[in-house]
């Protein structure tokens, strides 16, 4: 499998078979890294992150995978360049490309990843926009195959505005890898129309399932893993909050709705969680709104079926794949 200089912008660019192979090979370096066997195939390499949304997994991610690879990483922040205002995204992707090997974004706009691939002349990987999350999925479907075996055949519910990266990217992943997989929230949070029927195509050729409902019996019953996201995502207005609740209160993952599910279902999550009251949000909105937790409960995060520290850790490895995989020959 040759993916050499290839980008990672959304997982709809590759193939089931790549996409196994990206797994297969996080497997493997995770377990080197376990062992404490060397990988740094890529030293010498240098990459840039390049964030407009602050992060926690995934700069890690990006920089122990780096290093891990002998490489170094060098972040540049929201404050830390002047693409968009001094410097056009077309400019700043052909300074970095002369600089750099390779070109991590997280921020908004697809259509920045889009450019930075376009004109840098190295591989870019998309850490998120507002569109796609192609490095989360490929650290869920880790996370699934270890706790479940395999991925063809497992029916993922996923609970709450399926409009944006992360219910686009879920839907994808489970199109091209043969999975059943059910979007459950309110009509106007399902994703589009043209995002679905391309997914439809996909499922057609993998045995693969897609439903968008609003009945939540429907979408739980045998559900093998069950998803959910925050309901107000970075850079939305503080006044959506109210509008939000009421809306995906119904969807909230509690023990009542896993009960629901198939008895050994596990949970997952990207995180960040608002399931308790320790975050300065979370007190915000139970301030406001007399809740203790939002889109999931405490109970159910820190439940025994909850895998989302694994499902954190496994952004390490698939990251690594990701950048071994596009930047080794």
């Amino acid at each position: 499998m040759n993916l050499y200089k290839r980008n990672l912008l959304t997982l709809l660019d590759f193939s089931p078979e790549e996409i196994n192979y990206l797994l297969d090979l996080a497997a493997e370096l995770k377990d080197a890294k376990k062992r404490g066997i060397k990988t740094n195939v890529l030293e010498g390499k240098n990459i840039v992150l390049l964030f407009e949304k602050d992060s926690t997994r995934t700069r890690c991610a990006f920089e122990v995978a780096a290093y891990d690879l002998g490489m170094h990483a060098t972040y540049l922040g929201p404050t830390g360049s002047q693409m968009g205002k001094k410097e056009s995204i077309k400019d700043t992707a052909r300074v970095l490309g002369r600089m750099f090997d390779g070109i991590e974004y997280r921020g908004f706009k697809q259509e920045t990843v889009e450019c930075l691939a376009k004109y840098s002349g190295v591989p870019t990987w998309n850490g998120l926009t507002e569109k796609y999350h192609p490095t989360q999925i490929l650290a869920d479907l880790l996370t699934i195959r270890e706790h479940k075996g395999h991925l063809a055949g497992i029916k993922m519910a996923y609970f709450g505005d399926a409009r944006y990266n992360m219910g686009n990217s879920l839907m994808i992943g489970a199109a091209k890898m043969g999975m059943k997989f059910a979007a459950c929230a309110p009509k106007a949070l399902w994703p589009t129309e043209e995002l679905t029927n391309k997914c439809k195509e996909v499922a057609a050729s993998t045995g693969a399932e897609i439903v968008l409902t609003e009945n939540i019996e429907e979408a739980i019953k045998d559900a093998d893993v069950v998803v959910t996201d925050v309901w107000v995502s970075m850079g939305e207005a503080d006044s959506v909050w109210e509008e939000r609740i009421k809306m995906l209160l119904p969807y909230q993952v509690n023990s009542a709705l896993m009960a629901k599910a198939k008895e050994d279902a596990i949970f997952l999550h990207c995180l960040p969680s608002f399931h308790n009251l320790e975050t300065k949000i979370g007190m915000e909105v139970y301030e406001k709104f007399g809740l203790d937790g939002l889109e999931v409960t405490e109970e159910v995060f820190e439940g025994s079926k909850s895998v989302v520290f694994d499902e954190a850790e496994n952004r390490l490895h698939t990251i690594k794949a990701v950048i071994y995989a596009t930047m080794v020959r």
